[in-house]
């Protein structure tokens, strides 16, 4: 194998993959990157199993042939250089070599006989959107998805469909993250569950691709196409809590705020809070007050009163600062709306301007 190509385009493309591959010391095979030179192509393979990547670029291709090299030695060389322009790869034995105008390294390489197969799905039936919309409704919604649970249907994201909508859904069982984007188009499928770890490598890959990204489903498997990148992810065979029962129907308490001002007092509630992260909300319509409290026996205790229009019932409740807070990166709005319907029952929080993402969170108990 011998190829030279643009240093900027190889590191794009090495980075992209590198984020993909594993680190699995019984297989170390997973840490490397399958470079395949033919045509005038260069094809980037890396998996962790769980997620496969395959990406290509334009390069001059002297002599074609295929490679493993360690991912991480390789992205870290490349993002080591500077003002060099051009790169020149070639394969001796089993060393890469790869040269500049300015430096020359050595790699040693795996046996490309190790590398597993990344699942080809055939595009026959594909459902496409925009990459933003795809890198939107996860963003909007990944944090609320369980890390590490035990039920794997807590640690991945919902992805439906349901009256010319995608709907994108995350739960930890404490609170939930529902995002809807209109399209004109309706799915092969009725839904997925991606794993949370794989959804956040998804967003990472997709985040600066501008154009349409196919979705095909088959079996165990979901591929993504955008441009000139693959992607196939693992899915869960489980199913999805129905969250729909868990909405209140009424609320009998509203406070609608400005966005920043809550940020602000939530940040300063934080100061002081202990270490349950538990905030002491005191809604009252008749005396107008909107009141965060937090308090820490071992620092002290902050009560922050925040401009608001509050209608309804008098109401205390407890609620988990990360919680609440959390919500607030998903929500394009300036003024948000928070719903309650009692010191039991979840709190609800939406965009005054824009209701597309709906947030539930549980109360906390009293302590």
């Amino acid at each position: 194998m011998k190829i030279e190509c643009i240093k900027d385009r190889i590191m794009e493309a090495v980075g992209r993959a590198e984020k993909v591959s594993g680190r699995n010391p019984t297989l170390p095979i997973l840490s490397g990157l399958y470079l395949e030179a033919k045509k005038n192509e260069l094809i980037i393979r890396a998996t962790n199993l769980d997620l496969g990547l395959s990406t290509s670029l334009s390069v001059k291709v002297i002599e074609e042939g295929s490679v493993v090299v360690p991912a991480q030695i390789l992205n870290q060389f490349l993002n080591s250089l500077s003002k060099e322009k051009t790169i020149k790869i070639n394969l001796k034995g089993q060393t890469l070599h790869v040269a500049t105008d300015k430096t020359e390294t050595s790699i040693k390489t795996l046996n490309t006989e190790d590398f597993p197969i990344i699942p080809e799905i055939k595009d026959e039936e594909s459902f496409s959107l925009p990459a933003r919309d795809l890198v939107l409704g996860l963003k909007s919604v990944l944090y609320a998805a369980a890390v590490g649970s035990m039920k794997p249907e807590l640690s991945s994201i919902y992805l439906g469909y349901e009256d010319d909508h995608l709907i994108f859904a995350a739960t930890d069982s404490f609170r939930l993250a529902e995002k809807k984007i209109r399209t004109k188009k309706t799915p092969n499928f009725k839904y997925v569950l991606i794993p949370q770890k794989n959804a956040g490598e998804i967003v990472r890959i997709f985040d600066s691709v501008d154009e349409d990204i196919s979705l095909t489903i088959e079996e165990n498997q979901i591929a993504f196409r955008g441009g000139e990148i693959y992607l196939t992810s693992r899915i869960i065979d489980g199913v999805f809590p129905d969250y729909k029962q868990i909405i209140p129907k009424e609320a009998t308490s509203k406070v609608i705020v400005l966005k920043q001002d809550l940020v602000s007092s939530l940040k300063t509630a934080l100061i002081f809070s202990d270490s349950l992260n538990q905030l002491h909300l005191t809604i009252s319509p008749s005396e107008k007050l909107f009141e965060i409290e937090s308090k820490n026996n071992t620092v002290g205790e902050n009560v922050y009163a925040v401009e608001a229009i509050i209608e309804g019932d008098d109401l205390t409740i407890n609620v988990n600062h990360r919680y609440l807070t959390d919500c607030f990166q998903s929500i394009p709005s300036d003024t948000v709306n928070l719903s309650f319907s009692g010191q039991t029952r979840p709190i609800v929080v939406t965009g005054l301007e824009d209701k597309t993402f709906m947030y539930l969170t549980m109360p906390m108990n009293k302590s």
